[in-house]
């Protein structure tokens, strides 16, 4: 059982930024997908970076490429979302998902779906004002 608890959310005005931070209880392997995924009110789930854990590579979804970035810092288990130049459509609550065992690109798996996560955090509100 992998145990995920985000913090770092916060109210900041239209070109703020936040570090939003994932702390994760111990994987069983070091080759885990972890992920950041937001929802607004009313709106789907959609997922936002994630980072292999077994090499730190990276995938982005295109709304926030060169504004967002994430990262890992192994020792600690804990991956971070750098969100910068933020916007009033980057409002929502964001959750960091974990996937054990697997590459975040793969003819079985692709980071961006949230169905192929088992393990999610309670979540972190980010509120973008203009």
């Amino acid at each position: 059982q992998v145990h995920l608890v985000e913090s770092g959310g916060g109210s900041v005005q239209a070109g703020g930024s936040l570090r939003l931070s994932c702390a994760a209880s111990e994987f069983p392997t070091n080759k885990n997908c972890m992920a950041w995924f937001r929802q607004a009110p009313g709106k789907e789930r959609e997922g936002v970076a994630a980072i292999y854990t077994g090499a730190n590579y990276t995938y982005y979804a295109d709304s926030v490429k060169g504004r967002f970035t994430i990262s890992l810092d192994n020792a600690k288990n804990t991956a971070y979302l750098h969100v910068n130049s933020l916007k009033p459509e980057d409002t929502a609550m964001y959750y960091c998902a974990a996937q054990p065992g697997t590459y975040c690109s793969s003819v079985r798996f692709w980071w961006n779906s949230a169905a192929g996560f088992d393990y999610w955090g309670q979540g972190t509100q980010v509120t973008v004002s203009s």
